[in-house]
């Protein structure tokens, strides 16, 4: 059955990408965004209604007019540095504003709530891959926030909402097609900041660490293409609308291989044909030294499994890097 799917958070980076990868599999996408983040540009797959989840009147209004079965929630802030700058901020942003979000999908009947949220949540890791079963143990303000929603939807269950929680490892990469990717400002995120350095269009890229419990001292992580976490939202929101109770599940995303800080670097430089611009400097507050997921039960689950490598989320980068606004 083809729904309405309210998207926040739906002209960011993945946000986009879920917009159109509903759109390719006959959804709806209605854009609720602030624009604070995201960008007119990337609204290309349904109607924009620019409002703040945090924000009653103008949730229900737009619930009123759409619609919707169902909401994919993207709507956040990102920053692990800055949270731990700001954790107020990020507990208002994140964590209140989404509890106004969830109520306003209760009083409207949405049937399925997908939430984006983050591997971060399980902190210092206990074993080399990362299940859903591991201890939710969040080392910075960012993952407690995801933390706290996602007990919040466990909490909703018993009012009949079924919802998942998507445990991302490291979005990287952009659509193949070239028309939206990655925009940050400013841009933490490793890959674009490498391909930027590589290509001379960015400053060098600062090495944030080189003394973790790594075999060379970065951090070590598990990226995953953008684009197959838009098919993961799409699957997800499949599966929910497949039961008919309420009830709460988490899943990860990522490629079940790690790669440190370092490799990433060096191989983003051999797919660019020359080296990576960096200086080392210290650990940034709130980074686990390596975080690479067990995917098994969104395979099982949801029969999902990620199709691009890290070469093909560094290619896709490079050539978006290239050519994307500024």
């Amino acid at each position: 059955m083809k729904v309405t799917v309210l998207v926040t958070g739906g002209a960011g980076y993945i946000g986009s990408h879920v917009c159109k990868a509903l759109a390719e599999a006959g959804d709806k996408p209605i854009c609720y965004d602030t624009l604070e983040k995201g960008h007119g540009w990337a609204v290309q797959w349904g109607p924009l209604e620019k409002g703040d989840i945090g924000d009653k009147a103008r949730l229900d209004e737009s619930f009123a007019r759409h619609r919707p079965r169902a909401v994919i929630h993207l709507a956040g802030y990102i920053e692990v540095g800055e949270s731990v700058r700001q954790p107020e901020r990020y507990l208002h942003n994140n964590v209140a504003k989404s509890h106004t979000l969830i109520e306003a999908a209760l009083r409207h009947d949405v049937e399925a709530f997908v939430f984006s949220s983050s591997c971060s949540v399980y902190g210092l890791p206990q074993t080399d891959l990362l299940a859903e079963t591991h201890p939710i143990a969040p080392i910075s303000p960012y993952a407690e926030s995801k933390a706290k929603v996602e007990d919040a939807l466990t909490k909703v269950a018993g009012r009949g909402l079924r919802s998942a929680s998507l445990r991302y490892f490291n979005a990287a990469g952009a659509d193949a097609d070239g028309t939206i990717g990655e925009a940050h400002a400013p841009e933490t995120h490793l890959l674009p900041l490498a391909a930027d350095a590589a290509l001379g269009l960015g400053p060098a890229l600062t090495l944030l660490g080189t003394d973790y419990p790594t075999p060379d001292g970065s951090c070590v992580r598990d990226y995953v293409h953008v684009s197959d976490l838009a098919d993961a939202h799409v699957r997800a929101l499949g599966w929910l609308n497949g039961r008919t109770a309420g009830g709460h599940e988490a899943f990860n995303l990522g490629s079940g291989i790690g790669y440190s800080v370092r490799q990433a670097i060096a191989e983003t430089g051999r797919i660019a044909g020359r080296s990576v611009p960096h200086t080392v400097g210290p650990r940034r507050p709130g980074d686990s030294p390596k975080l690479v997921g067990d995917v098994t039960k969104a395979k099982s689950e949801l029969g999902w499994s990620p199709q691009r490598d890290l070469v093909a989320q560094i290619e896709d980068t490079l050539r978006w890097r290239r050519q994307m606004p500024r």
